[in-house]
């Protein structure tokens, strides 16, 4: 979850409202729990919506979704442009992008890297639109951890999405003080994605396909030791 105050509100609400939002996620994750393993992901991802949505309904804002789930795959869900929070005269203004459960194939399968999202933010002050929305299309992603940062800000190199695979995995493991064939690059399994994992084992590095759940498995380079 990211979440994003303007100055003025911030000493009065930082306090209150990251915390509401993680609890909304923990309703979620929580609620939609006893249908892990039950070959149902309609009905994790309903579970999950609905106590997400209780959450919202006791916390003091006035909240838009910009950026919702359920209409690519017509499954349960909280929609774009639904209001959410109590709507109170003076309450602070946020946009709300969301994802209840990503991941509920997973979760219908009893796996792991399911994980309930919520990214928010309040618009600064002569702005109207803080999130914006965007089209639904497949985006090629690049994820890694602190290590590879700051050994890219110290010695001037750069990761882009465009560069060869072969060069990427060669900066990330000098990053890492490791052979490039000692590192793990983790993936959705998906036919589009053959061409990317041919260059990624031609240059020798290790692969982890997983079927679903690719925003737990970006976080996984920030996590010590993963």
């Amino acid at each position: 979850m990211t979440l994003r105050l303007p100055k003025q509100n911030y000493h009065d609400i930082e306090r209150i409202i990251e915390f509401d939002f993680v609890r909304a996620t923990e309703a979620a994750a929580l609620n939609s729990l006893r249908w892990l393993g039950r070959g149902d992901k309609e009905a994790a991802d309903a579970a999950a919506c609905d106590a997400m949505r209780g959450m919202f309904d006791l916390m003091n804002i006035c909240g838009e979704v910009v950026i919702g789930e359920g209409i690519k795959d017509e499954a349960p869900g909280i929609f774009k442009g639904e209001q959410l929070g109590t709507w109170l005269p003076g309450t602070p203004q946020f946009d709300i992008a969301i994802d209840p459960i990503d991941g509920t194939t997973n979760i219908s399968k009893g796996a792991p890297n399911s994980i309930s999202c919520i990214a928010a933010a309040s618009p600064e002050e002569g702005v109207k639109v803080a999130l914006r929305d965007v089209p639904s299309f497949y985006m090629m992603k690049l994820s890694y951890g602190p290590r590879v940062i700051q050994y890219t800000q110290k010695r001037g190199d750069t990761l882009r999405l465009e560069s060869p695979v072969a060069e990427t995995l060669a900066i990330v493991a000098r990053a890492l003080e490791k052979r490039v064939q000692d590192v793990t690059v983790m993936m959705l399994d998906r036919p589009r994605h053959k061409e990317i994992v041919d260059q990624i084992r031609e240059a020798g590095a290790s692969l982890r396909m997983i079927s679903d759940g690719d925003i737990a498995a970006a976080m996984a380079p920030s996590i010590p030791e993963s």
